[in-house]
This record gives C-alpha cells, structure tokens and sequence, in this order.
C-alpha cells in the first residue's frame, strides 16, 4: 500500500546541482520522520539527511552546506536539493520513512532510488 518514489537524478558536471523528489502514496510524510541515503556501487549505505515530525534537519559531514532536506506537506513530497556536487557524490539515492529502531538505516519503507551521476 505505502510507496516512495524517487525522481530527479541524472548526470551533472561537478560544481553543479540537482534536486531530487520523493513522492509517498499509502503514508503522510507529515507522520513520520523521513530521510535520504545514498549507496556507491562497492559501498554500504550512508545517511545523507533526515527531517524529524516537528522539522529538524540533521546532514553528513560531507553534504553539510551543500545539500537541504525540505518537504512539501501539501504535496506529501519530500525533497533533496543538491549544490556544488562532487564526484564523491555519485550514487544511487534512496528515500525513506517512518523509522522503527534506533539503527540509522531501521526504516520502515524505501524507495527504489535514482541514480546520480557527477562528471568531473
């Protein structure tokens, strides 16, 4: 019943930026807090940012100042806008929602990522 679906993710030179979207059907983004993870290929998954109920963020390290987690209620869509990319930054990106465990990634649903591609 619940889906996410990612959008947005191509190719884009470095220094360039991106924003993707994640659309939720069956689920209130508003209800839970949500978050984006990236994979590269031969790399485990890493959380990239969440956005809690009452609207706190939380980045990496390596994305801080670079990358905002935003959410429009009113569309039910959450949204990554992503500037001044690295090649670093190339992976496939997944939403997520509604955590049920204190692991980073113990997510309650997924979607099924959009790729990313940063050319140097």
């Amino acid at each position: 019943q619940v889906q996410l679906v990612e959008s947005g993710g191509g190719s884009v030179q470095a220094g360039g930026s991106l924003k993707l979207s994640c659309a939720a059907s069956g689920l209130i983004f508003s209800n839970c807090d949500v978050a984006w993870f990236r994979q590269a290929p031969g790399k485990g998954r890493e959380l990239v940012s969440t956005l809690s109920r009452v609207d706190t963020t939380t980045y990496a390290d390596s994305v801080k100042g670079r990358f905002t987690i935003s959410q429009d209620k009113t569309k039910n869509t959450l949204y990554l806008q992503m500037s001044s990319l690295k090649t670093e930054d190339a992976a496939v990106y997944y939403c997520a929602a509604c955590p049920y465990g204190l692991g980073v990634s113990q997510y309650n649903y997924w979607g099924q990522g959009t790729q990313v591609t940063v050319s140097s």
